[in-house]
């Protein structure tokens, strides 16, 4: 298969279930010979074509002469694939991009499809698309959404929430290619000492109370230094909810809900390997790749355990607890792009359900005078500030235990108070957006 049919089985295969675009991808590429090039262009036409679906379908709807509502799934993807890469990736010309859509047509629907996948193709250049005045009599909700391809539901909620300036912000962040962070080993190494190396030099750090935190556009760079263990992939709004964890060298921490594991992993750099971290998940896979990352960065606290988090008993009463919890994603959705056309109001209220559920038993393991960190990774009230406040409201037990002391106050972003952090993706430059807020247990 070349990069376009790998795109296109992928997009098929996500038309059902659950299942993550990256994974699917990388099941696919796996069982592929294709080169580098080929491999790039693929994971680029399937973030693409995920994130700007509703963008392209409104285009193509321009030019589609029947039903396009109608369409089969498999035409509707080959016309996006093509309507893609018309749209956004200039450095693919014109023709390959129709002709290669018409060849997967002609496999997929035969010849009289493909006449239609070129006819519409065909019509689609920068002289015929003009989505500003195509937009501009529109609600903003409206407008918005076709314009950087978000569910119309979820950019109406954000603008009632952020108004129109930060939504946009928002918006726009997550269509652009995700930054990838890294964080350095401590355990194996200075920060000053890493950036010393050879082909470092231009890396972004963070500094102020984040030093061991960068970004790097340069993976083939850092792969030989995540093989050695000396750094690992995180993101600094993750890191964040783990420095407002703050656990103690020599303390019990229980990970609820602990894949991939990098909160396990930076929370045992804290605390200097020393102590206990119990790391909760229900997959199998997950936990070996807990277990396999944990020691190539020398990491020997880390004890992964199997179960659902609902009914799992740590055998202790821990002294921290990251409950990090599962919710829609909002916050993430420049890596996730299939996420944005999953997050409905039925998902939503589901979340929340769970996430009530999780936080009540966190609450009744954590041990007395323990703290309790709730997180996600999503800019959703319910899933964070109503949640938060809901949790107090049932268990007076516990209160707002305000920010660790060495916490780095310069990456605060504004709504923040008694320990409750939000950041919105795209207001600091490569942070994810996500919450986490921190609660002390009161008993004595």
């Amino acid at each position: 298969m070349n990069a376009r049919e790998t795109a296109l089985r992928v997009l098929q295969e996500l038309e059902s279930g659950n299942r993550k675009s990256e994974e699917v991808l990388n099941w696919f590429l796996e069982r592929s010979e294709a080169k580098r090039s080929d491999r790039a262009l693929a994971r680029e036409l399937v973030s693409g074509s995920l994130k700007y679906r509703l963008q392209c379908d409104f285009v193509i709807e321009k030019f589609y002469r029947h039903d396009y509502a109608k369409a089969a799934p498999v035409l509707k993807n080959i016309l996006r694939l093509g309507a893609y890469q018309l749209l956004h990736l200039d450095r693919v010309p014109r023709p390959a991009a129709v002709d290669e859509c018409v060849k997967l047509a002609r496999k997929f629907k035969g010849d009289h499809l493909s006449r239609l996948v070129n006819g519409v193709l065909r019509k689609i250049s920068p002289k015929t698309i003009d989505l500003e005045a195509w937009t501009e009599s529109m609600d903003d909700a409206t407008r918005l959404s076709v314009l950087h391809s978000y569910p119309a539901r979820l950019v109406e909620r954000w603008l009632s929430r952020y108004g129109i300036e930060r939504t946009e912000t928002m918006l726009r962040h997550g269509n652009l290619p995700p930054a990838t962070g890294y964080r350095v080993n401590r355990l194996k190494g200075s920060p000053d000492a890493l950036a010393g190396r050879e082909g470092l030099a231009g890396i972004r750090r963070l500094g102020d109370g984040l030093d061991e935190f960068f970004f790097s556009q340069e993976f083939a760079l850092m792969e030989p230094l995540l093989n050695e263990g000396l750094m690992s992939v995180q993101n600094p709004s993750q890191g964040l909810a783990c420095l407002l964890a703050s656990p103690a060298p020599g303390s019990t921490v229980y990970d609820m809900c602990a894949a991939p594991g990098g909160k396990s992993t930076y929370m045992a750099e804290l605390m200097g390997n020393e102590g206990r971290i119990v790391a909760l998940d229900r997959s199998v896979r997950k936990l070996d790749r807990i277990a396999s990352n944990a020691r190539a960065l020398g990491i020997t606290i880390i004890e992964p355990k199997e179960g659902d988090a609902l009914a799992f008993d740590p055998g202790c009463n821990p002294d921290t607890i990251l409950l990090d919890a599962p919710c829609t994603g909002t916050g993430v959705l420049g890596r996730r792009a299939e996420l944005r056309w999953r997050t409905g109001p039925e998902k939503l209220d589901e979340l929340v359900e769970l996430q009530k559920a999780l936080f009540d038993r966190a609450a009744a393991l954590v041990g007395k005078g323990g703290i309790l960190v709730y997180a996600t990774c999503s800019v959703e009230p319910e899933e964070n500030e109503l949640q938060a406040k809901a949790f107090l409201e049932r268990h007076p037990e516990f209160e707002p235990a305000g920010l660790p002391a060495g916490f780095p106050e310069a990456f605060l972003p504004a709504e923040t108070g008694n320990g409750w952090l939000l950041t919105l993706p795209g207001e600091r430059e490569g942070f994810d957006g996500g919450f986490a807020a921190r609660f002390r247990n009161k008993e004595a």
